[in-house]
């Protein structure tokens, strides 16, 4: 098994994991592997040190006086948790977003929060009805069927 570190051309990084070598340059030429977020098929790989096992390690010591401090999730992590709160919480009405948008403002339809793709000129025109609307890039991965 073969775990690579790569990055898209946005710098957004992620793992791979590949049965060798010839495996992940396969399906990199067959466009199967893309950046989770961005959708970029164009990647590179990052250098990554290997792992290897060597046998147990001895079981870790605690001490009640000494806290152990968790390191911040990236921004990245962040933004991919705040991006599936929006698709496990919204409806996707896809083309029809204005329109929809539009009749839960002037209560022709049940308001309830709602996403789906509008053009630069119909969310200007829907902010200037005072409808609030925010532009939000969902990742490439929340678009399908998460395996």
């Amino acid at each position: 098994m073969k775990v690579l570190d790569l990055q898209c051309p946005d710098l957004h990084v992620f793992e791979g994991w590949f049965a060798s070598e010839a495996d992940f340059i396969s399906q990199l030429e067959r466009g199967l592997v893309t950046c989770p977020v961005c959708g970029h098929a164009k990647l590179s790989k990052k250098l990554s040190a290997p792992r290897l096992n060597l046998g147990a390690a001895p079981p870790a010591t605690s001490h009640p006086d000494q806290q152990v401090a968790s390191p911040e999730p990236s921004l990245q992590a962040v933004w991919m948790a705040v991006a599936k709160s929006i698709v496990a919480n919204t409806e996707d009405v896809g083309t029809e977003f204005a329109e929809e948008a539009r009749k839960m403002h002037y209560g022709e339809s049940q308001v309830r929060g709602i996403r789906g793709h509008a053009s630069a000129d119909e969310t200007a025109a829907l902010q200037d009805e005072g409808i609030e609307v925010m532009p939000f890039m969902l990742p490439q991965a929340l678009k399908q069927t998460l395996q």
